[in-house]
């Protein structure tokens, strides 16, 4: 068992501070950057583990399928993971994604710069490593709002229940949580 002294260690990420750089080739073949973004209310970013994950593949499409809510909302989204270019593709094509933005390759350092839980292939058809789901919101600002940080592939924000959280706190212009560490 590796200990956290000997990796290097995942920031705490705290809410209402500067989220993370984050840099990003989409399938659309352009360059995807956090600090570009101007949604009227949040960028949403979801971090999937990638094409071996079946329950990722019913969780992105639930994502595709309320896209337009999330937009009525004024929330931006991208679906990010490690998979190459060729694993991405596959994976859209097979959750059949049309109108979500899909973001690939992402490096472990990228990962471990967002506190992502990272997992080392333990079956045939998983990757050398691939990082755990997590779902964050940020202020047009660049700050972190919210930030559900998955260790398995089952522990993932529902997104019915998250539009039905944001229709409340939008309006009420609801603080920032988790703020003290």
């Amino acid at each position: 068992m590796i200990t956290q002294s000997e990796t290097t260690t995942s920031p705490k990420l705290i809410m209402g501070n500067q989220a993370p750089v984050l840099e990003v080739k989409t399938l659309d073949g352009k360059i995807w950057k956090l600090a570009d973004q101007t949604p009227q209310n949040y960028t949403m970013i979801v971090f999937y583990r990638g094409l071996h994950c079946p329950i990722c593949e019913q969780y992105i499409t639930d994502l595709e399928q309320k896209l337009d809510d999330f937009k009525q909302l004024g929330v931006e989204a991208i679906a990010l993971s490690g998979d190459s270019l060729e694993k991405a593709q596959q994976f859209q094509a097979k959750a059949n994604i049309q109108n979500l933005t899909i973001g690939y390759s992402l490096t472990p350092d990228e990962m471990r710069r967002w506190g992502l839980y990272l997992t080392k292939g333990h079956f045939e058809s998983e990757p050398a490593l691939f990082s755990e789901p997590a779902v964050f919101l940020i202020k047009p600002d660049g700050r972190l709002y919210f930030a559900n940080i998955g260790t398995h592939p089952f522990s993932r924000v529902d997104f019915g229940f998250l539009l039905q959280g944001l229709e409340y706190i939008i309006p009420r212009n609801y603080p920032f949580r988790g703020t003290e560490w």
